[in-house]
């Protein structure tokens, strides 16, 4: 690959978070990555570039999810795609297609557990013999919960020897809205699951994308409880659907780090006493993502983005009694600030620290492919912080 024009091109740099991805990649690695940005619209792509200020010089590069030919040609030239044109289950595959077939590294933000279950099928054998790493879910979903649960794991195997069989992930504080991507792409999966009913079959297996393990029997997390062990009532998270797919399937694809009998949850903490229960009440009645949901191209503010923020625990037991935690906190909002700076620190861990010897190709969750190399990057350059605390 030392022959490819540029480390990473952005795919989608027109859209809301592409532009953010662009913005980002420019003012924090513009001297020392040789980047792209790609769309639909050379003009657009102009019109982008001098608004986020980047380089006038900036390569821009014309592809169309429609095109597969000119996808071809813009895997061909690059180490790894960044893709935030979603919802992937429409216009996603041409684009693996293209970088499987390229040997070309791929990062996207989907939190489409279907369309994944088909892209493992169809493209996990050909990523392999090509050598192409496909990464899934590299923003909000699953980056802080898929690496939160790897991060306090790797302390218990520290301290005890052993993983924890069972963990919890419990968001404690969010300041943010979901993207319109992410409710774009939930009203498509539930057209397609009207479409074809079996897909319901792969939405609620906790296991589904782990081609043909099954595990044991997972908390369903889809009413408030209140949870004895924290002395807090906790009610059901939106994100858990996708976030414990990629969870289970990255420890499947770690050999069964945490066990075979690991179960994980998770949910929104929302405190003691009566504010606690009135409060999952009201959460587990909101259909605002169905009812109201954002619209794709639209976003926060940059005030809004800057003043986002999200905490997430992971806690468990290990089997003296002994509690575990550890938090992951960011310091923008979860769907597009922080989200924007995650993708591209996941590419560029790609790119830069992992080998192929470390992670070969085929299509990964994050922390499988990433670990450690993109934790600290995500701790040094992106607002992440990671803490073990207790």
């Amino acid at each position: 690959m030392s022959n490819r024009d540029f480390d990473v091109v952005i795919y989608g740099a027109t859209g809301f978070t592409g532009r953010l991805v662009a913005e980002y990649l420019s003012r924090e690695y513009g001297k020392t990555v040789a980047w792209a940005m790609a769309g639909r619209s050379e003009d657009k792509l102009k019109a982008v570039r001098d608004e986020i200020g980047a380089p006038a010089d900036t390569p821009l590069v014309v592809a169309d999810a429609s095109d597969p030919a000119s996808l071809k040609a813009m895997a061909e030239r690059t180490r790894a795609v960044i893709t935030t044109v979603g919802p992937y289950q429409l216009y996603g595959e041409a684009l693996v297609k293209a970088c499987v077939e390229a040997g070309t590294d791929y990062v996207d933000l989907s939190g489409e557990p279907a369309w994944m279950h088909d892209i493992i099928s169809a493209y996990g054998d050909k990523a392999k013999a090509s050598g192409a790493r496909i990464v899934h879910s590299c923003g909000f979903d699953s980056v802080p919960f898929d690496l939160g649960v790897y991060y306090l794991q790797e302390h218990a195997k520290a301290k005890t020897g052993k993983p924890l069989s069972r963990i919890k992930g419990r968001v404690r504080a969010m300041k943010g809205t979901f993207s319109g991507g992410t409710a774009a792409s939930f009203a498509e999966t539930m057209k397609r699951v009207a479409a074809e009913p079996d897909v319901l079959n792969v939405l609620i297996n906790p296991f589904s994308l782990c081609e043909g393990f099954e595990g044991p029997e997972q908390p369903a997390g889809n009413k408030p409880i209140f949870e004895e062990d924290l002395n807090a009532w906790s009610a059901p998270f939106i994100m858990a659907v996708i976030n414990t797919k990629n969870i289970h399937r990255s420890n499947a694809m770690m050999g069964h780090a945490y066990g075979e009998d690991f179960v994980y949850d998770e949910m929104f903490l929302t405190g003691p006493g009566d504010k606690g229960e009135e409060m999952a009440i009201a959460i587990a009645k909101d259909r605002s993502m169905q009812d109201n949901p954002p619209k794709p191209g639209e976003g926060p503010s940059k005030e809004e983005r800057e003043t986002g923020f999200y905490d997430v625990m992971f806690t468990g037991e290990t089997a003296d009694g002994q509690r575990l935690t550890a938090s992951v906190k960011g310091d923008k909002d979860p769907g597009y600030g922080s989200t924007s700076k995650m993708i591209t620190e996941c590419a560029l861990a790609l790119v830069k620290d992992v080998s192929r010897d470390q992670t070969p190709g085929g299509v990964y969750t994050p922390a499988p492919a990433l670990g450690d190399a993109v934790i600290k990057r995500l701790s040094e350059h992106a607002g992440l912080t990671f803490a073990i605390e207790g």
